[in-house]
């Protein structure tokens, strides 16, 4: 059979988008002569809808959408997804469904069994599991058709909080056997830099268990934080990967299981490429699904902003791109320096505003106030909130969106100010600890040099009083990223991260500062996704709470 892998990039809720893309892919794969055309899973309606699916026209043009789809396929089979209405009187009211689709009609409808309910995931919370199992007689082969984590079927082990009783069903198991010739998975799999080795290594040993070859189809796209980096593959029956689509991009591949050919794979990349990549997806399709064009950021000569231009640039292009210069009384000649030297790098308009003036004025106004008082934080955040000002003066007079330059370890501890430099419509480093940052900043310089050296090198300071360096109240960033992580990332608790080497006193103290400053990452901008544990909606913590 000839089946076409379609790695496409859907948006939420278009439906007609959505549906032309599917069609011409559909009419594509026809004229090539495939027998079979396999979409991502929700394809229909863009991954994920969230409480989109509780409203009914929303259903109802989903529903609408296939029909059209399905009117397409005359001489040539496809394999969508889309929510299906689950017409029991009992249970959720839909269920995350497969259709197949031949001969200008809906053939059959296969329901997802297991619904992810961690991290950034809540699909028990719209759809109803599947437990009856099917397979597709067409043209001569049996199919398997199962969508995302069903094609995982991990079935929980015992641990010390007992056992899951919802995924108690192996859906591979079930459908293993009816003996079929081959798997198709439809999926929305997210990108995490730390997962993404683990996906692949799970197909393989899928395709080696039931010694069948598997045909994965991933989305493409980024819907605000979540950004899928598709990497669609064709597996053999020995676990060996004969084909494989391109990451970060749309992609197609048509493949003869009777004449596989020539192994044709991607070509390795390292981590900090594949968050490189996925950054420029999530700013570029954040920014076009949204209906925006231009961006703004205050550059300071810093690294953040530095990483966080370079980025915006390579997304959207160096006209879309506007940056303010801000400096104070604070601000060393070098910072000033650097950022223009950037922004002339990369060939954007830059203004430089003196805020010292402004900032003045605030703290004469305020002085009957605080009199008495010793200068102190109140000071510092009053320039960063300033700088805010200017800052989305310019988003609101020009349409400019503003991003947001905060990265993961300063988000963590709460270094930074609120309705300040937190200021933001998306917040690209949110999700990227400092050390990273800087290896960033190496691979875009890797063909020569875009971020001047010096914003590399010295040492991380906010200059919002003399000589003042991220050190006098961080440990340093070596330290500080590996403790994040482990309490982040893994969940470990201070004494096993102490364990590790840190000092005790330390490791509670940074963990303090994560816990207490949940109110303002609550009050954030989305953050782009790139880890296994992002802030937001995949961590969901109390703002108040004793712990």
């Amino acid at each position: 059979m000839k089946v076409v892998l379609a790695q496409l990039n859907y948006t939420i809720g278009d439906f007609k988008g959505n549906s032309e893309k599917i069609i011409d892919q559909i009419k594509s794969a026809k004229t090539h002569g495939a027998d079979l055309v396999v979409f991502s899973e929700l394809s229909v309606t863009g991954y994920y809808p969230n409480d989109l699916l509780e409203k009914k026209e929303f259903i109802r043009k989903a529903g609408v959408a296939v029909s059209e789809i399905a009117a397409n396929c005359i001489g040539v089979a496809a394999i969508i997804g889309a929510p299906k209405i689950n017409e029991n009187e009992r249970g959720k009211q839909l269920f995350n469904s497969a259709f197949f689709l031949a001969d200008g009609e809906i053939k059959s409808i296969h329901k997802k069994t297991l619904l992810p309910t961690y991290d950034i995931f809540d699909e028990y919370r719209h759809f109803e599991p599947n437990r009856d199992f099917e397979i597709v007689e067409y043209k001569g082969e049996k199919i398997a058709i199962t969508i995302c984590e069903d094609l995982w079927d991990e079935l929980p082990t015992e641990s010390e909080f007992g056992k899951d009783k919802l995924y108690q069903i192996s859906p591979m198991e079930e459908l293993s056997k009816l003996n079929p010739d081959f798997v198709v998975n439809i999926s929305a799999s997210p990108f995490s830099y730390n997962q993404e080795g683990w996906r692949k290594n799970m197909l393989i040993s899928k395709a080696q268990n039931y010694k069948t070859p598997i045909f994965y189809v991933n989305q493409v796209g980024a819907q605000t934080e979540l950004i899928f980096d598709g990497g669609s593959v064709f597996i053999n029956e020995n676990g060996d990967i004969i084909k494989e689509l391109g990451y970060f991009n749309e992609d197609s591949l048509l493949v003869d299981t009777k004449q596989v050919g020539a192994k044709q794979l991607q070509r390795p990349t390292g981590t900090t490429e594949k968050i490189h990549d996925a950054l420029v997806l999530g700013i570029r399709d954040y920014f076009k699904k949204m209906g925006f064009k231009k961006a703004t950021l205050g550059l300071s000569g810093g690294i953040d902003s530095a990483v966080v231009v370079a980025l915006a640039v390579r997304a959207l292009g160096a006209e879309n791109v506007r940056v303010l210069l801000l400096p104070s009384k604070y601000s060393s000649d070098h910072s000033i320096d650097d950022a223009r030297e950037l922004a002339e790098n990369l060939n954007i308009r830059y203004d430089i505003v003196n805020i010292q003036s402004a900032v003045d004025r605030f703290e004469q106004e305020l002085a009957p106030l605080f009199e008495g008082r010793k200068p102190d934080v109140t000071e510092e955040n009053i320039q960063a909130r300033t700088r805010g000002i200017y800052m989305m003066a310019i988003s609101n007079k020009f349409g400019h969106i503003l991003l947001n330059t905060t990265n993961k370890s300063e988000s963590a501890v709460g270094y930074g100010t609120l309705y300040g430099d937190m200021n933001g419509g998306l917040a690209v480093l949110g999700d990227v600890y400092k050390l990273e940052v800087y290896r960033l900043a190496r691979f875009i310089n890797r063909d020569g040099e875009i971020i001047p050296e010096n914003t590399i090198v010295k040492p991380p300071s906010a200059e919002l009083r003399p000589d003042q360096k991220d050190t006098d109240s961080l440990p340093e960033y070596e330290e500080l990223d590996e403790m994040l992580f482990n309490y982040i990332e893994l969940n470990k608790s201070p004494k096993e991260i102490a364990a590790l080497g840190f000092d005790e006193t330390v490791v509670r103290r940074v963990i303090r500062m994560v816990n207490m400053n949940e109110y303002k990452r609550f009050q954030a901008a989305p953050i782009l996704r790139v880890s296994s544990k992002a802030f937001g909606f995949g961590r969901k913590m109390p703002l108040v709470a004793k712990y």
